[in-house]
């Protein structure tokens, strides 16, 4: 995760001033969406900012995963003109480290260890029983809105929107939503402190939903991070093979045509 030095937050709050108080301050955005600090104080603290109601449902979730163990604690989340979310630091660092990616076997069975330990937890107590309505509804507003991204539909057969949202619409009724997912689980959202998992984060996706949503941003980004897809296997044994059912990988990788 890059960290630019900054001699300031731009419209920081009066209530989260204190934050910054002889605190160096770094910018850690990588998207245009929000804007991400590292807080210099402690053992680290970390700012988001985004348009007013985006984070909220970040903030619900990040809180029920904390409660497990499973990220950081909230410390302050503020809905003003716009949303900030203030958590503590994960401690160590996401899997695109250097250190991990250049071990590319044993990160395959580390993230594959961490996402088996993920969906076996009880979905008791969790604030969204239902992520799989809420993920089908994007599908249906991306095809509405326009949106068809063929960048990872190659060798799938899939050429055109109306066929990739028949295909996911046709077969809605095989989504399950029984187990406790990320629903963006991709190496920069994994958290390693010397091999050891000790959190995730970016969990504005996560809730009760199919495990296959998981598997498949598992595989996209080991390829997208490793430039080979050559370890997809490997994951997926250590996983367990049984656990995958190929049709709904293909069924999603129509979904994400719409993201």
């Amino acid at each position: 995760m890059t960290q630019t030095p900054i001699p300031n937050i731009p419209d920081l709050p009066p209530q989260l001033s204190e934050l910054i108080k002889n605190a160096q301050v770094y910018d850690s955005s990588c998207s245009n969406l929000a804007r991400v600090y590292y807080i210099d104080s402690g053992a680290g603290l970390y700012l988001k900012t985004a348009p007013r109601g985006t984070l909220e449902r970040q903030a619900q979730m990040t809180r029920f995963f904390a409660s497990r163990g499973l990220s950081s604690q909230v410390l302050d989340y503020l809905q003003l003109e716009c949303d900030w979310l203030l958590t503590e630091a994960v401690r160590g660092d996401d899997c695109i480290a250097e250190r991990y990616l250049s071990d590319p076997a044993r990160l395959c069975d580390t993230i594959a260890e961490v996402m088996v330990q993920l969906h076996s937890l009880p979905t008791d107590g969790c604030p969204d029983q239902n992520r799989t309505e809420e993920y089908l509804r994007s599908v249906q507003q991306g095809y509405e809105q326009g949106k068809f991204y063929t960048r990872d539909l190659a060798g799938t057969g899939i050429i055109a929107p109306q066929q990739a949202y028949r295909l996911v619409m046709d077969n809605r009724g095989l989504f399950e939503q029984n187990c406790l997912i990320h629903g963006d689980f991709c190496l920069p959202n994994i958290m390693l402190d010397g091999w050891r998992f000790s959190g995730f984060i970016d969990l504005d996706h996560a809730g009760v939903g199919d495990r296959h949503i998981d598997v498949y941003w598992a595989l996209w980004s080991l390829k997208f991070n490793l430039r080979t897809d050559i370890y997809a296997e490997r994951f997926m044994q250590a996983y367990g093979k049984d656990r995958i059912d190929p049709r709904m990988l293909h069924i999603i990788t129509a979904a994400e045509a719409f993201g």
